[in-house]
């Protein structure tokens, strides 16, 4: 959320000392070492290229063993590994929003805005289980956007290292999601907002059934959405808001009694057209 830290100071998040990329291993010289989770529907497989170490998760469901298909959340988070091993990562396209005078912004203008970060906490797929995106529901007392759907995440402060020291921050103060528990893979873009704000969202890897702490001055409530309906830009609509007297065009996703729309649903229909 983009808000004032609350309480007691934040903490300085080393973004050195927090997990990295699931692209990360224990190298030393020309051999690299690291064992795939026990029950994990994925493997890794280690190449060396010029004494390089070059690896990435594979889909492993043992089809030569076992007569079973991919599910669709297993074949997107898939997607979702492969997209931040390719070059397509690296050339990050700005998030549009919503409303369309936000977008036509100047680049001057836009680095006037203040810095600021969310998380997208995707949880691992595993034999038990599916992937779903981590989000919150805004508590009613706030003065911004109340009660609805967003992304841990929030202000800048001087810190913070970059847009992931940020994200981790705010969501550990947010849901108590702690950054030891996260695998950051990096950043999705950059999208202005007309509160004055550019805000990064950054996507990491955490693992299944953390409990988390909401913050209850801020959330009000925690909810996970399945990864593959957040990621099928199709399941996405237009709807209109009445937003200072003027009738505006937004992005909305349905989940259950879960709204998500504005820009959180922006930024995911961002995510899902990517990956």
């Amino acid at each position: 959320m983009l808000s004032a830290p609350i309480g007691q100071p934040s903490p300085v998040i080393d973004t050195s000392q927090v997990k990295k990329p699931v692209r990360s291993l224990l190298c030393s010289g020309t051999s690299c070492k690291r064992s795939p989770a026990p029950n994990s529907l994925f493997g890794l497989i280690f190449s060396k290229n010029a004494g390089l170490c070059r690896h990435f998760y594979i889909f492993n469901f043992y089809a030569d063993r076992i007569n079973m298909a991919p599910t669709k959340s297993s074949q997107r988070f898939e997607d979702l590994l492969q997209f931040f091993e390719s070059e397509k990562a690296k050339v990050q396209q700005p998030i549009a929003h919503p409303d369309e005078s936000v977008n036509r912004l100047s680049d001057k203008d836009r680095k006037n805005l203040r810095r600021a970060a969310v998380l997208i906490p995707v949880t691992r797929v595993n034999a038990d289980s599916e992937s779903h995106i981590v989000l919150t529901v805004r508590s009613a007392n706030l003065k911004s956007h109340p009660g609805q759907i967003s992304l841990p995440g929030g202000t800048a402060e001087t810190q913070d290292v970059d847009e992931a020291a940020t994200a981790l921050r705010e969501s550990h103060e947010e849901i108590g999601l702690h950054p030891q528990h996260v695998e950051v893979l990096g950043p999705i873009g950059e999208m202005a907002m007309p509160s004055g704000y550019r805000v990064t969202p950054v996507v990491g890897l955490i693992e299944q059934d953390l409990e988390f702490v909401p913050c209850p001055i801020e959330v009000a409530d925690i909810f996970e959405a399945p990864l593959d309906l957040v990621l099928d830009p199709d399941a996405y609509q237009h709807a209109y808001v009445n937003y200072k007297n003027e009738k505006r065009a937004v992005l909305e996703l349905n989940y259950g009694e879960y709204r998500i729309w504005g820009a959180t649903a922006a930024i995911l229909y961002h995510l899902a057209r990517e990956v």
